[in-house]
């Protein structure tokens, strides 16, 4: 059996090691389009802050890891797939033939199309390259402006203000993290960073950039939505990601935002897979299909393709129960997290828990469905974490303890141990 991974990622990493364990006498193939030896882009932030080298930011750290599985890591770009021929085409000349494919490519950085984005000093932030580029110009005082207050965004403004730059964070939406915190929280971070001497603009957006100074050498002006203006020696853009499916077109392998796949992982076309983040597959809370780029999701992919990709095609299938909306985030030392329905859903069967300590920079929220908790939010609250996702992924019904969270959310621990381990609450 020939397998081919597109992506050396942590999808496509998990994913080969697990082919090699299900089949020692299977050719595995791991093809990637980075020199670098596979690595995790969320590790680059603390690259950045100089808490790692580029070696920390590696998936496998044993010489000669991949060799020693007998998985063939191939540094190519692949240009083109054909199911029905079961090959790829490589950029670097001919094809490869595989029995069973798993695409694996993730996602790039999104540009927004404004002027001057091309510029050298616009960076993106993430890619190892990027990062070298960005740390070239890093030094303690400079002033940095930010675009895009989302997950990626917040990630890279700890590793800047871990080096001591002035940064002017710029999101266009009217609050920070507005895609896993909503006004309640989103106005705590955007206050807490600004007590750590962030400058903050939300509701606007950067409309131009321009170089100053003799060939650029004095950084850069930054206009903004309603005249305003920046100036800084290095912008970093973060404003989104998007699916590397461009390759793909003509494949017959079918596409929305990302490849669509079944609760198996398998796409339209046999044998062909998908896992990470170019992977839109069944949603844990909704059933419907949807992109979650997170890490944890990658790997859980890439184990379950595997698991369905290894053996005759007759054989028992895992399932994929679905990825779980999920995010945990550190933001100048303030921990968020945001799981499943946060938002909440509608209807009669809708309740929300709500704790506020606004000085406290501490928030709870918690949404039900019945008395399934469905989502919540939490910011300041780490011990909440676990067992919050937990109580969503369990399902399990908490019966008398919903209205006791709803009186004081704060105690879910209690309500996890009770419904989910039978043990007696305290207190």
């Amino acid at each position: 059996m020939d397998y081919v991974i597109i992506g050396a990622g942590p999808a496509g990493v998990i994913a080969a090691e697990t082919l090699r364990r299900l089949d020692p006498a299977g050719a595995v193939t791991l093809v990637g389009d980075e020199p670098e030896p596979p690595y995790s882009r969320m590790a680059i932030p603390y690259l950045l802050a100089e808490e790692v080298g580029e070696d920390g930011t590696h998936l496998r750290h044993g010489a000669g890891h991949f060799e020693g599985l007998g998985i063939e890591l191939r540094r190519d770009r692949v240009t083109g797939v054909s199911p029905e021929a079961k090959t790829i085409a490589l950029a670097g000349g001919g094809s490869l033939a595989y029995d069973r494919l798993l695409i694996a490519t993730g996602s790039s950085a999104a540009r927004p199309p404004i002027p001057g984005m091309d510029l050298p000093g616009v960076e993106t932030c993430w890619t190892l390259e990027d990062a070298r580029a960005i740390a070239a110009r890093m030094a303690p005082g400079k002033r940095v402006v930010l675009m895009g207050a989302g997950f990626i965004g917040c990630i890279v403004l700890q590793a800047l203000a871990a080096r001591d730059l002035k940064v002017t964070v710029v999101e266009m939406a009217e609050r920070m993290l507005p895609r896993m915190m909503d006004e309640t929280g989103g106005e705590m971070i955007a206050r807490w960073c600004q007590s750590r001497g962030v400058a903050i603009r939300t509701g606007t957006q950067v409309t131009g950039i321009e170089a100053v100074g003799p060939g650029g050498g004095a950084g850069f002006r930054l206009d903004l939505e309603g005249g305003a203006a920046l100036e800084a020696e290095l912008v970093i853009c973060a404003t989104g990601v998007a699916p590397n499916v461009g390759f793909l077109e003509g494949s017959g392998i079918a596409t929305e935002a990302g490849i669509l796949v079944d609760h198996h992982l398998e796409t339209n076309q046999s044998c062909v897979y998908a896992a990470g983040d170019v992977a839109e597959g069944p949603d844990f809370s909704t059933g419907a299909r949807a992109i979650h780029a997170i890490q944890p999701t990658a790997s859980e992919h890439g184990r379950i393709a595997a698991l369905n990709m290894a053996g005759p095609p007759t054989r028992d299938r895992t399932r994929y129960r679905g990825s779980l909306s999920m995010n945990v985030l550190n933001t100048l030392g303030l921990v968020t997290s945001s799981f499943g329905l946060w938002m909440g859903i509608e209807g009669a069967a809708a309740a929300r828990a709500v704790a506020v300590d606004a000085a406290g920079f501490k928030y709870l929220r918690l949404e039900f469905q019945d008395d399934v908790l469905v989502g919540a939010l939490a910011l300041g609250l780490t011990q909440h974490v676990g067992v919050i996702r937990g109580l969503i992924q369990s399902r399990v019904a908490l019966g008398p303890w919903k209205d006791r969270l709803l009186a004081d959310p704060h105690r879910v621990m209690e309500a996890y141990l009770e419904r989910t381990q039978g043990a007696a609450a305290r207190g």
